[in-house]
């Protein structure tokens, strides 16, 4: 029988950027370069800069290649300059036509033919790629550092914090949550198991606040009858993926989160965010955004919190009380 405590920690399955992390894929015949607009489309920018580089680099390199070999293919070029031939070489694919070099044999100007073609065709893709690239809608979600899990209603709920770090409004945004663990079966055999928890509320039809989503921990939840111990021993990881519908740009966003055992935090509670200045404007204290606080298991009880301060009006605000989401 395999025991827990001999395996070691799994990789989570969202890293805390939300980015997913690195899977080594033994024995997959698929190549990434078989994908090449996949790729194109999620290396990073500077890889992104590194490969259109060499690709340029290189297409010129070919062409002029071809020129040089034509010897006097080139009007006022140096027959034997490689140089030469691929600077004539990026002239032509950019179309700046200085005037200084020119084709002078059927056989340059049949190259210059082919290498206009290639280079629209470069340049098009290119801008493509640069236009798809800035065109992928991304959301900007800030995620609480940890998730707690505290009474509310006399219940032990799961709760933990989302905003929306943009000054716009996300429509129909739509939270699922996920709890991922080791399990055995009684065979001896090892699954990692996914089981949905399902929010008090799971959907709002306008995200432009703070959310605290709360999970019930009744007979019903995976989570019933969990432990920090046995979240620890099945190494225990909770994926959160919020969707919606950008207003400005009337495209599906989303992002994604997950929390480990040791970032969820038993007895805790979250200190309030929203509150009112004084000349009734709605504010959001970010500062109290990962705050949280110690309560007392048996009712939940704790020190009141004090006001915090607008510190870009320097009017105090009124914390509105036991109200953590929009």
């Amino acid at each position: 029988m395999i025991q827990n405590t001999s395996r070691p920690s799994p990789q989570r399955i969202v890293k805390r950027d939300g980015e997913s992390p690195d899977i080594i894929r033994l024995g997959d015949p698929h190549s990434p370069w078989r994908d090449l607009y996949h790729l194109l489309l999620t290396i990073s920018w500077p890889g992104f800069v590194i490969i259109l580089l060499l690709a340029y680099l290189l297409i010129n390199g070919a062409f002029a290649l071809a020129y040089w070999l034509g010897k006097d293919a080139i009007a006022n070029a140096d027959p034997n300059s490689f140089l030469d031939a691929f600077f004539f070489s990026v002239q032509t694919m950019a179309s700046i036509g200085y005037g200084a070099m020119y084709p002078q044999t059927d056989y340059g100007n049949w190259l210059v033919v082919i290498e206009s073609f290639v280079g629209l065709l470069f340049i098009a893709m290119a801008t493509g790629m640069i236009f798809a690239r800035f065109s992928v809608p991304t959301a900007r979600i800030l995620f609480s550092n940890y998730a707690l899990i505290a009474p509310f209603n006399g219940l032990p709920c799961l709760m933990f914090r989302t905003a929306n770090k943009r000054r716009n409004r996300i429509l129909e945004a739509q939270l699922w949550v996920t709890l991922v663990r080791d399990e055995f079966t009684k065979e001896g055999d090892l699954f990692r198991r996914f089981y949905d928890l399902e929010l008090i509320r799971a959907h709002t039809p306008l995200f432009a606040l703070t959310w605290t989503a709360m999970h019930p921990v009744n007979e019903n939840s995976p989570l019933y009858g969990a432990t920090p111990e046995s979240l620890r021993r099945d190494h225990a990881e909770i994926i959160v993926i919020i969707t919606g519908i950008d207003e400005n740009l009337s495209q599906t966003i989303h992002a994604r989160h997950s929390f480990v055992a040791d970032e969820v935090l038993w007895n805790f509670r979250f200190k309030d965010v929203l509150g009112w200045t004084k000349d009734g404007r709605r504010a959001i204290n970010f500062n109290n955004f990962d705050e949280v606080y110690r309560i007392d298991p048996e009712n939940g009880y704790a020190l009141t919190q004090e006001p915090f301060e607008d510190t870009a009006s320097s009017k105090s605000v009124l914390v509105r009380r036991g109200k953590n989401s929009e």
